[in-house]
């Protein structure tokens, strides 16, 4: 069963379509000079094109005519005959690359707006996303620009340039039935295509919903690819992709079937208006009121007219396509980011790094709470440790103290400052993090080492790396830090990929870090030697630990444990075991899955 979104031809969508249009000038009218000339261009070609048809008229009734001049005459037509074909051409060619510069570069700004306006979206967005339509909507709505300013500026102004002069040659040199017949034929035509077009397009958004659908769900399992093999699900994942592209074809044929009426349609109009011109042209030369030049000339005329309109059918459908395409565009920059900065704010200033949580709660949806009035303090140059079951908050905290969600209740400051009230930039500048799950960029190493800090030269690079231990495992590998880590970092182990982020905080230098079960990815014996790096790192920073296993924060200046979204006890390492709380009884938990994993190693 598909899901789509049906296209209505009603006055919302022809407004919102005019809406889109005016929203893509800005970005042409950048080059508001190669604009203006590339229409001056325009409407020299279709004046050289449509002046063809008068010399070929002047040729024929002057090949009409006995005497002397039929030598030199034709001769002098038929050169300039040939000087405005070659003129049109010109126009035409100069046209097209003088416009070449505003169409790529309209393109360039929106698709550069569009990505980043999805950067300044919520991590709520991001989490609720799927990747492949998203990139696949981006692909289309960058196409979509190129193609309407395409249609507009090399189809359908040239065709209205075209039909205006050829209307006017006709009101002005012929009897009015022939000016009639081709209005008549031109409205009939642009009525026809319009009501069917607009009949079909729901097919068009159908195969647009279902190819968006297709490419997401085979991103994701292609980003899942490890999922997918270890529960041998090939064929589901097989099916689910070829069961939504059934629905696509389905989509396809219908609207090619519906094409091909359309086109029969519009081949017939023209037709049959051709032909009823034609008839009066036979009719003006039999009776005298017409030369043969003047038939040619007609006929000439007609085809250098239907030709264009025959394809501006085409573009029309092309057009209303491409128009659905950049909708889904601009819905996507229409989307307000839920975590925006206040007019006033103002940087944010941090000299000692003290953090404070007062009082705070907070929830992803409201019948599911995380946070229940949490406060605590970590003065400068303190560790805090936030230890608690699964699904306590802990990775909460650190979201919110990045500002990736606004509290409901309650403040958060960095030296006294509310994190609410400064800019997010200058916040995630002052704060360095090493994740939980760390996932890499398809690059090299060194470009997700140094994209901690962009302007890090090659020495400070591998001095953190070395800090972090992973420079010796670098140096080791055959391209050493030029090795290209592969999508999502799936070419380097759990530890390694931690020890990379590791050496991206510490590269980063930040006066608050947050460890979110930085080591839970290492062996003992690699963790043993990142956490004294990290104490190293650590001893002048103020330090938010969110931890699981608890050895690694026993030195903690103090310890906060949460449950239920409250913080239910707290103290440091020794006086929490004294409490025989549950802290003491997630540390003898721990201890026995330490004993029982050494016995099973011996």
């Amino acid at each position: 069963m598909s899901h789509y979104i049906r296209y209505e031809s009603d006055p919302h969508t022809q407004r919102k379509d005019s809406r889109n249009l005016r929203r893509m000038l800005p970005f042409i009218w950048d080059y508001k000079g190669r604009v203006l000339f590339a229409l001056l261009c325009l409407v020299a070609s279709k004046m050289a094109i449509v002046g063809v048809p008068f010399i070929l008229k002047q040729v024929v009734d002057t090949l009409g005519v006995k005497g002397e001049s039929i030598l030199i005459l034709p001769l002098t037509l038929l050169i300039a005959y040939g000087a405005l074909r070659l003129a049109g051409s010109l126009f035409n060619e100069l046209r097209d690359a003088v416009f070449a510069k505003v169409r790529y570069h309209a393109m360039r700004r929106i698709s550069t707006n569009v990505f980043n306006h999805l950067h300044r979206l919520s991590l709520r967005f991001h989490l609720d996303r799927r990747t492949g339509n998203i990139s696949r909507d981006l692909e289309r709505g960058a196409s979509s620009v190129s193609s309407i300013l395409n249609y507009m500026v090399f189809n359908i102004l040239p065709t209205i340039a075209e039909f205006i002069l050829v209307a006017a040659i006709l009101f002005t040199q012929y009897p009015t039935r022939f000016a009639i017949v081709i209005f008549s034929t031109v409205v009939i035509y642009f009525i026809f295509t319009f009501l069917i077009t607009e009949w079909r397009m729901h097919f068009r958004h159908e195969m647009n919903a279902l190819d968006s659908k297709a490419n997401g769900q085979a991103v994701d399992a292609l980003l899942n690819y490890e999922t997918v093999k270890y529960f041998n699900n090939e064929k589901l994942e097989g099916q689910r992709y070829d069961q939504t592209l059934s629905g696509w074809e389905q989509a396809a044929v219908r609207s090619q079937t519906s094409m091909s009426l359309l086109n029969f349609g519009q081949g017939s109009i023209i037709a049959i208006g051709v032909t009823i011109i034609m008839v009066f042209a036979g009719q003006g030369v039999v009776s005298g009121q017409m030369s043969i030049g003047d038939l040619v000339l007609v006929n000439a005329l007609m085809l250098q007219l239907f030709i264009p309109l025959g394809f501006l059918g085409i573009v029309y459908r092309q057009l209303k396509y491409a128009l659905a395409d950049m909708d889904l565009m601009f819905k996507l920059l229409d989307r307000k980011a839920e975590i925006r900065d206040n007019r006033d704010a103002q940087p944010i200033t941090v000299k000692e790094g003290k953090v404070s949580f007062t009082a705070v709660s907070f929830a992803y949806q409201p019948e599911r709470p995380i946070l229940d009035n949490v406060s605590f303090e970590i003065e400068p140059g303190q560790k805090l440790a936030v230890v608690g079951p699964s699904g306590a908050g802990k990775s909460t905290l650190a979201r919110l103290l990045f500002r990736f969600y606004d509290i409901n209740d309650g403040v958060i400051t960095i030296d006294d400052q509310d994190i609410a009230q400064v800019t997010q930039q200058s916040l995630r500048e002052v704060i360095g993090i090493v994740p939980q799950d760390t996932v890499l960029f398809n690059d090299t190493i060194f470009y997700n080492l140094q994209y901690a800090k962009p302007d890090a030269d090659k020495e400070q690079v591998m001095q953190a790396a070395k800090l972090a231990h992973i420079h010796e495992f670098i140096q080791s590998l055959p391209d050493g830090y030029d090795t290209m880590v592969g999508e999502r970092g799936l070419k380097l182990s759990g530890g390694e990929k931690q020890r990379v982020a590791i050496a991206r905080v510490i590269l980063k230098n930040p006066k608050i870090l947050v460890f979110d079960e930085a080591t839970s990815s290492l062996d003992s014996q690699a963790e043993k030697a990142i956490l004294a790096a990290l104490s190293e790192v650590a001893a002048n920073h103020t330090t938010l630990v969110i931890a699981h296993r608890l050895s690694t924060i026993i030195d903690a200046d103090q310890i906060l444990v949460l449950d239920g979204g409250k913080i239910v006890e707290r103290g440091t390492h020794r006086s929490l075991l004294e409490q025989h709380g549950l802290y003491a009884h997630l540390w003898q938990l721990q201890q026995e899955e330490k004993t029982e994993t050494v016995v099973q190693d011996v």
